[in-house]
């Protein structure tokens, strides 16, 4: 475990001192960032005005539900799509046979190799949307403390979605427009489950577990999460993940190399 935080501390650092030289490119995800989240307050404020809300929840804590979205939106744009989006660019130029060599997980290199800067916005942003919402309801340093399980299970299950993805590239080498489409669907995790009708909160539970990276955390956040709905979402993490690395090994057995 040491050798790989040692090897995780130089890709980081190597990652940060390349992307620094456009320093520009920050300011332009801070108001990109900024946009966004404005947005997805104004679609969240037309379904509150008039004084409706969704069942169960009110504005404030239908705001931690955007703030858990914005910061998953930039662990994503930190951590994951630097990473996972480059799966497609190595199979096809043939540059993953030197991963493969190197005595090193090639799953922890492709997921860690590099990260982006520009999605600390969205991290800034979502958390001091969480802790502004926090302070209107009232919440103390337990419910922050019970949310953080749950939004790492979410953070695990997002991850191995997007890394089965990759990996899948090395049968179908062209899959960006499968991973916009998964893109798209995770914009449903903006608003609480109980927004949409029957039919979609079973497919956005069961199908695509959107359900899990924000309405689940919001709960535990708010201090309501029930049990089957916290073993539910450990459950999908550690079954995700064990998956993932499961899928990626069978997706190497018929990768044939660039020289062969």
């Amino acid at each position: 475990m040491v050798r790989y935080f040692r090897v995780l501390s130089l890709f980081w650092a190597t990652a940060i001192a390349a992307e620094l030289e456009y320093r520009l490119n920050f300011v332009v995800a801070t108001l990109t960032s900024f946009c966004n989240l404005s947005g997805s307050l104004f679609s969240l404020s037309l379904f509150y005005r008039n004084d409706y809300s969704f069942a169960g929840w009110s504005w404030e804590q239908a705001l931690i539900v955007v703030g858990i979205f914005t910061l998953l939106q930039g662990v994503s744009a930190t951590f994951l799509v630097p990473n996972l989006n480059r799966i497609v660019e190595q199979v096809q130029e043939g540059t993953l046979d030197f991963i493969l060599l190197k005595p090193i997980s090639s799953q922890f290199w492709l997921s860690t190799r590099t990260l982006s800067p520009w999605g600390l916005p969205d991290l800034a942003f979502g958390c001091l949307t969480i802790f502004y919402a926090g302070s209107r309801l009232g919440l103390n340093l337990n419910n922050y403390l019970g949310s953080i399980i749950p939004l790492a299970l979410g953070i695990i299950s997002l991850y191995s979605l997007w890394f089965m993805l990759g990996a899948t590239s090395i049968w179908f080498v062209k899959i960006y427009n499968v991973t916009e489409v998964l893109r798209g669907l995770l914009e449903a995790g903006r608003f609480p489950l109980v927004a949409y009708p029957a039919a979609y909160r079973f497919f956005f539970t069961f199908i695509v577990p959107v359900a899990f990276l924000t309405t689940v955390p919001a709960e535990a956040l708010l201090g309501r999460i029930q049990p089957n709905w916290f073993l539910g979402t450990l459950g999908l993490g550690v079954g995700l993940f064990i998956l993932a690395s499961g899928f990626w090994r069978l997706a190497l057995r018929y990768y044939t190399s660039a020289s062969s």
